[in-house]
């Protein structure tokens, strides 16, 4: 397959789609492909001066004449720009809007000044349907942004499914599961832990997330606070977001003094090195990129059984999946890993192995450079 020139736009703050575009052209730029990065701000987590990425800022201006700043028509412009200037094969956009209807309308601009635009691939992760997709007045442009894309994925099963279910859409959806290319921790999990105030004998749970009402911040305190006869039990939660309105409920259980949070954090690798198991208590997950850097690291997880976690936890084997809402039996899980240091083990080591084989950067980015092939030809 030749080189390719790849425009990837997403939202850059904290959260997983964020992070898989980054990681995707990461990879595919250690391939040899020429990577551009198109958004207001670098994506969370990207390192710019890798070779072969190039990140192009979108400027929004704040005109008087419109009440609301607009992003769509700037990025549009932008990306066309690129797509001229860098000669590109595809416009890869994570969410269908507002960037798959931007790259919709660049790809019409390019049109009016050459005779080749860029092939549009449109990733979805599921606030795009599950959230956006339901809302009657984005519903229509959201359906016609998918199926006017030249080829749709999504980042698990349960979203396709959900996709074809809101949507009513015929567009062929291709599922590429998400991947995780774990760090090597620079700090000893000992050194990690002091550094952290935990002890040694102390059992932590780690949680990673950007706090959003759909990860249900309030079941995950609850689950902790079920466990305040465990005296060695701790919470470290790493946050794209604030804690503070959930601060007076942990004071409520009792429980912030069981409580670690730290903010932005770029080398998780070490936190989750320092960790004993995660926790995840989530109404929708699409995918849970969460879930799966926690497990790469061979820690057991605990999360609800919705989504796209089933995807990457078989329960009892990898993890332990429980129905949405169900503190009491989550918290009965984690006593078990907890009484059983040989069972948590065991299970994160499951949960490492099935990480590394079936959800590691060759396979998934493999995946793609094909359906960019099949895209690319016209099949």
């Amino acid at each position: 397959m030749k080189k390719l020139a790849v425009g990837i736009t997403c939202y850059p703050s904290v959260g997983g789609s964020g992070i898989v575009a980054s990681q995707l052209g990461a990879e595919l730029a250690a391939l040899g492909h020429r990577i551009h990065f198109i958004s207001y701000e670098p994506p969370f987590r990207l390192e710019p001066k890798q070779p072969h990425i190039k990140f192009h800022p979108v400027q929004i201006n704040e005109y008087q004449l419109f009440k609301y700043p607009d992003y769509t028509l700037p990025l549009a412009v932008k990306m066309a720009l690129v797509a001229q200037q860098e000669k590109l094969d595809i416009l890869h956009v994570h969410y269908a809007v507002p960037h798959a209807t931007a790259a919709l309308l660049a790809t019409r601009i390019v049109l009016a000044h050459q005779r080749r635009a860029p092939h549009i691939i449109t990733t979805l992760h599921g606030t795009d349907i599950s959230l956006l997709g339901r809302d009657p007045n984005l519903r229509s442009v959201i359906k016609y942004s998918i199926e006017a894309s030249d080829g749709v994925t999504a980042v698990s099963e349960s979203l396709r499914q959900e996709t074809v279910q809101v949507l009513r859409t015929r567009k062929p959806i291709e599922v590429i599961h998400n991947f995780y290319r774990p760090r090597t921790p620079k700090k000893s999990r000992a050194a990690m832990r002091k550094s952290l105030g935990v002890e040694p004998r102390d059992f932590l749970v780690a949680h990673l997330s950007n706090l959003r009402p759909v990860k249900r911040i309030p079941d995950l305190l609850k689950v902790i606070a079920h466990l305040k006869d465990e005296p060695h039990l701790k919470l470290m939660i790493l946050a794209g977001g604030s804690f503070a309105e959930y601060e007076p409920l942990a004071r409520s259980l009792g429980i912030e003094d069981r409580l670690v949070i730290r903010h932005d954090v770029l080398d998780i690798e070490n936190y989750l090195n320092a960790a004993d198991a995660g926790l995840y208590c989530s109404e929708k997950e699409s995918f849970g990129m969460g879930v799966l850097e926690t497990t790469s690291f061979a820690k057991p997880v605990v999360a609800t059984r919705l989504g796209g976690v089933p995807e990457i936890i078989r329960d009892r084997e990898t993890g332990f999946l429980e129905k949405l809402g169900d503190t009491v039996a989550m918290a009965a899980d984690l006593r078990k890993l907890i009484a059983d240091p040989k069972l948590a083990a065991s299970i994160g080591e499951a949960a490492r192995k099935r990480a590394r084989e079936e959800f590691s950067p060759a396979r998934s980015v493999g995946h793609y450079l094909e359906y960019y092939s099949r895209v690319i030809a016209g099949e």
